[in-house]
C-alpha cells in the first residue's frame, strides 16, 4: 500500500527549498520534527478540500475499514463527531434537529449540541455499575423508538466506551434502520477491532457513520482519527468534508497526517497477525491477574478493567501502586483501573503489570460502589446552548442544589459529563458529582 502523503513530505524535507512559507520554524530542528512539518504547500494538497495526496491516502483507509468514505481528521475524533452531528442537523432540514442519545456520551457531543443547537433526549440503561456505562440493548431502544411521537434525527451510542463494553451494533442498527433512523456511533477506543479475525468494527455491522480516535489504539500520532461514512448512507463526499471544515482547523498537522498516511501501511503489512498475537497476550495477563485473586471485568479485547469490588483497592491506588513498577496506566478514579493495550507493547511490560499486581494481597473492600448510583436523571430546564452560553458563576457543589448546570464540569479523561448543561442539579447528582471528586460547578445565573 502507498504512502503519498508521507513520501512527499519526506521528498520535501530532502530538498534544497527555501521556506518562505508556514510554520515559522522554517523546518530547523528545534523539538526535532520541524523539517518534516510543512504546511499546504503545493502538491500537498487541502484537507478540506482534498483531491491530491491526501484523498489518495484517505482512499487506502477507506479500503482497510470498509467504507464508503474516510476522511481524516487531525483533530481527534471529537472533530468527527461535530462533524457528524452537523451532517445529521443539515439533511433534517428542521429548525429544531433531536438526537436520542446513551447517557454515557463524551463531552465533545455536548458541545457539538450547543454549537448546532441540537436537541439531545437521553437513554439510560436498565442498571449502571459506572458513569461511563450506558448498555442499551437493542430491545430497549426498540420500545423507546416505538414510543417516540417524532422519531429523533438519529441514534448516537459510544462503543466500545472507557471501559471496554462494546454494544450491540448490529442489532442497534437493525432497529434504527427498521424506523428509517441513521445509528452513529463515538468509536473512538475501537478502531483497531476492524481488524480483528472477524470484524467488529461498527463499519461492518451496520452503523451509518462513526468516529474513530486512530491515536487510542493504532500507532497514529496524538490527534490522528477518521470520520467513516458507510457504503449504505447517502450522502456526498464534498457534504462530509464541508462537515468537517465547519469545526476543523484551516492550518491541519502535517505530521498527524504523515501518521495516519503510514499506518495504512502499517495495517496492510501484517497489522491483524500481529494484534492476534497481542490479543492472546493480553488474554494470558488478564488470567494471570485473576489466578491472583483479581477480578477482571468483561471488557473488549485491548482493555484490562478492574474495580475496587473486586479488590479492595481504588483505582487510584492500584495506579500509584504501578508506578513503582514503571507502568502508567490509562484511568483511574476511586471505582476503577483501566490499562489500555496495543501490539506496540513489549513482554517486558506485560511482565512489570503481573509483577506489581503479584505484590498485592487483594482485600476486603470496606467502600465497594453502589451499583444505583450513576443512575440520575436529571430534567433538563433549559436547552444545552442556552445554558451553556448563558452568563454564569462557580458554585460549590454543595451549594448547586436547585441551581441550571452551565458549562458541564468533567474530568477529562473520562470526558463523561454527569449533569449537562441546563439540567436542574438535584442531590443525587450532586452527591455523584462529590463521588468522582468534582467540587465546584458552574451554574445558570
Amino acid at each position: 500500500m502507498d504512502t503519498p502523503i508521507a513520501d512527499f513530505v519526506k521528498k520535501y524535507a530532502l530538498s534544497d527549498v527555501s521556506r518562505f512559507h508556514m510554520p515559522g520554524h522554517k523546518g530547523r530542528p528545534f523539538l526535532g520534527c520541524e523539517n518534516l512539518d510543512i504546511t499546504e504547500i503545493h502538491g500537498a494538497d487541502v484537507l478540506s478540500s482534498a483531491d491530491g495526496i491526501i484523498e489518495q491516502s484517505e482512499n487506502n483507509a477507506s479500503l482497510l475499514f470498509g467504507s464508503k468514505y474516510s476522511l481524516y481528521s487531525t483533530e481527534g475524533s471529537t472533530l468527527a463527531i461535530k462533524a457528524m452531528l452537523a451532517i445529521i442537523k443539515k439533511r433534517s432540514g428542521k429548525s429544531k434537529t433531536t438526537i436520542l442519545a446513551a447517557r454515557n456520551a463524551h463531552k465533545a457531543f455536548i458541545y457539538a449540541c450547543a454549537l448546532l443547537d441540537l436537541e439531545a433526549h437521553w437513554l439510560y440503561p436498565k442498571d449502571n455499575k459506572h458513569l461511563c456505562e450506558c448498555n442499551i440493548s437493542a430491545e430497549e431502544l426498540d420500545t423507546v423508538l416505538s414510543s417516540c411521537d417524532t422519531l429523533p434525527d438519529a441514534v448516537y451510542v459510544t462503543s466500545p466506551d472507557y471501559l471496554g463494553n462494546i454494544a450491540d451494533i448490529k442489532g442497534l442498527s437493525a432497529v434504527c434502520h427498521s424506523y428509517g433512523v441513521p445509528l452513529l456511533v463515538d468509536n473512538a477506543h475501537g478502531a483497531y477491532l476492524a481488524f480483528l479475525d472477524k470484524s467488529k468494527h461498527p463499519m461492518a455491522l451496520g452503523a451509518d457513520m462513526c468516529a474513530d480516535s486512530a491515536h487510542k489504539t493504532l500507532p497514529v500520532l496524538t490527534g490522528g482519527a477518521y470520520l467513516h461514512i458507510s457504503k449504505q448512507y447517502d450522502i456526498s463526499k464534498a457534504s462530509a468534508r464541508s462537515a468537517m471544515a465547519l469545526f476543523a482547523s484551516t492550518s491541519p498537522s502535517y505530521l498527524i497526517l504523515q501518521s495516519l498516511d503510514l499506518c495504512n501501511a502499517y495495517i496492510k503489512n501484517g497489522y491483524t497477525d500481529r494484534l492476534l498475537n497481542c490479543v492472546e497476550r493480553t488474554s494470558a495477563l488478564k488470567k494471570k491477574l485473576s489466578e491472583l485473586g483479581f477480578i477482571v471485568e468483561n471488557s473488549e479485547e485491548l482493555k484490562v478493567v478492574i474495580s475496587k469490588g473486586s479488590c479492595g483497592y481504588s483505582g487510584i491506588e492500584l495506579s500509584e501502586h504501578l508506578r513503582k513498577y514503571n507502568v502508567e496506566s490509562e484511568f483511574s478514579d476511586s471505582d476503577l483501573l483501566v490499562l489500555m493495550v496495543t501490539p506496540e507493547l513489549d513482554e517486558i511490560d506485560f511482565e512489570r503489570v503481573e509483577a506489581a499486581f503479584a505484590a498485592l494481597q487483594p482485600k476486603a473492600s470496606d467502600n465497594i460502589p453502589d451499583n444505583g448510583q450513576c443512575a440520575v436523571h436529571p430534567q433538563a430546564l433549559m436547552s444545552i446552548r442556552n445554558a451553556m452560553l448563558a452568563p454564569c458563576e462557580t458554585v460549590s457543589v454543595s451549594q448547586s442544589v436547585g441551581r441550571i448546570c452551565a458549562t458541564t464540569t468533567v474530568s477529562c479523561p473520562p470526558a463523561v459529563p454527569i449533569v449537562m448543561s441546563g439540567e436542574l442539579i438535584d442531590e443525587d447528582c450532586a452527591k455523584l458529582l462529590l463521588h468522582y471528586g468534582i467540587t465546584s460547578i458552574d451554574v445558570v445565573k
